[in-house]
C-alpha cells in the first residue's frame, strides 16, 4: 500500500502545511500530498461510517500552474483537471496539492503521458480511490470555455441579513403546493479555510425536484456560511444534507465552484438524481 494513503488515517487539518512557511520542492516528490479522511466531518453531519451516503458525486480540481521539463530541459506547461469520487476515503489538502505540483517544476519527463501516469498513480493513492486526470496543453487551450450557472438567481432578492453562520431553521419548503423542478443559483457563497480562516469565494447551484423551497430563507442560509470554517467539499456536503433534511426534496443536487487559490480551484458536486448528469467543468467568470 502506498505510504501516502496508509498514513492518511492519522492526518488532521491542523497538521498540514496550511498557514505555515513551506520550502518549495522543485524535484518530484509525491510524499508532499497530505490526505485528510472525509469521515470525521461526515460524522458531524450524522453520516456514519459504514452507512450508505445520501449522495454520490465528484470533486473537480483544476490546476492552472503546472510545469515540468522535457528530456532536453525545456519547460513545458499545461492545465490539469482531476476528478475525484465523493466516496473516496480522503480529500487532499489544497496547499499540499500545490506543493506536490510544484515539485514537477525542475523534473524531466518524457512527455504528457508520463506526467498523466504519475498524477494518476499518486493522486489515486492520496484520495484512496481511482481518480481521472485530463491534461490540456497550450495547443488545446482554445478548447476551454467559460459559462455562467443557469437557474433562478437568488441574489436578486432584497433581503436583510444579520446571521453569518449556517442556520438550518431558515430552510423551508411549501409542501402544500405541487412539486416543482428548478435550479436556484447564488454567487454569494463565502466560507473560510478550516485551518487558516482565509476566505474562500464561490458560486452554488441547487437543482431539485420537490416542494418549492423558500428562496429568501435559502439565500439567508447560504450567506450564513460567511463566517463558517470548513473545506469546500465539506461545505457542499453540509448544504446538501441540510436541504435534504429540512426541505425533503424528492431529488437534489448541489454544485459549487470556488475561485482559485494558488493556481487551484475546487468544485464539489453532490447529487442523488439516479439519472444525474455530472455538471460541466467549464469555469465561471471569477475563476
Amino acid at each position: 500500500m502506498n505510504d501516502t494513503h496508509s498514513s492518511s488515517k492519522l492526518n488532521q487539518p491542523e497538521d498540514s502545511q496550511l498557514g505555515k512557511v513551506s520550502a518549495y520542492q522543485t524535484q518530484y516528490d509525491p510524499s508532499l500530498l497530505f490526505p485528510i479522511p472525509r469521515q470525521a466531518k461526515r460524522d458531524e453531519l450524522g453520516l456514519l461510517a459504514g452507512a450508505s451516503l445520501p449522495f454520490f458525486g465528484v470533486d473537480l480540481w483544476n490546476a492552472y500552474e503546472v510545469s515540468w521539463l522535457n528530456l532536453r530541459g525545456k519547460p513545458q506547461i499545461a492545465i490539469v483537471s482531476v476528478m475525484a469520487p465523493a466516496d473516496s476515503v480522503n480529500i487532499i489538502e489544497s496547499k499540499s496539492f500545490k506543493l506536490y505540483l510544484n515539485s514537477f517544476n525542475q523534473t524531466k519527463l518524457a512527455g504528457v503521458d508520463a506526467l498523466r501516469s504519475l498524477l494518476q498513480t499518486d493522486l489515486s493513492a492520496g484520495f484512496g480511490a481511482p481518480v481521472q486526470v485530463s491534461i490540456k496543453t497550450p495547443e488545446q487551450f482554445h478548447e476551454l470555455s467559460m459559462q455562467q450557472m443557469a437557474g433562478v438567481l437568488l441574489d436578486r432578492l432584497d433581503i436583510e441579513v444579520d446571521d453569518y453562520q449556517p442556520n438550518v431553521a431558515l430552510l423551508k419548503a411549501d409542501h402544500s403546493t405541487p412539486a416543482v423542478e428548478e435550479t436556484l443559483v447564488s454567487h454569494l457563497l463565502k466560507s473560510n479555510c478550516l485551518v487558516t480562516g482565509q476566505p474562500d469565494w464561490g458560486s452554488v447551484a441547487i437543482h431539485y425536484i420537490g416542494a418549492p423551497i423558500d428562496q429568501e430563507g435559502l439565500l439567508r442560509y447560504l450567506i450564513g456560511f460567511r463566517n463558517h470554517n470548513e473545506f469546500h467539499e465539506q461545505c457542499v456536503e453540509r448544504i446538501f444534507v441540510d436541504i435534504q433534511r429540512q426541505c425533503k426534496p424528492q431529488k437534489l443536487s448541489v454544485y459549487a465552484r470556488y475561485t482559485r487559490r494558488g493556481g487551484l480551484d475546487i468544485n464539489p458536486w453532490r447529487s442523488n438524481f439516479s439519472t444525474g448528469k455530472m455538471p460541466s467543468n467549464d469555469r465561471l467568470a471569477r475563476q
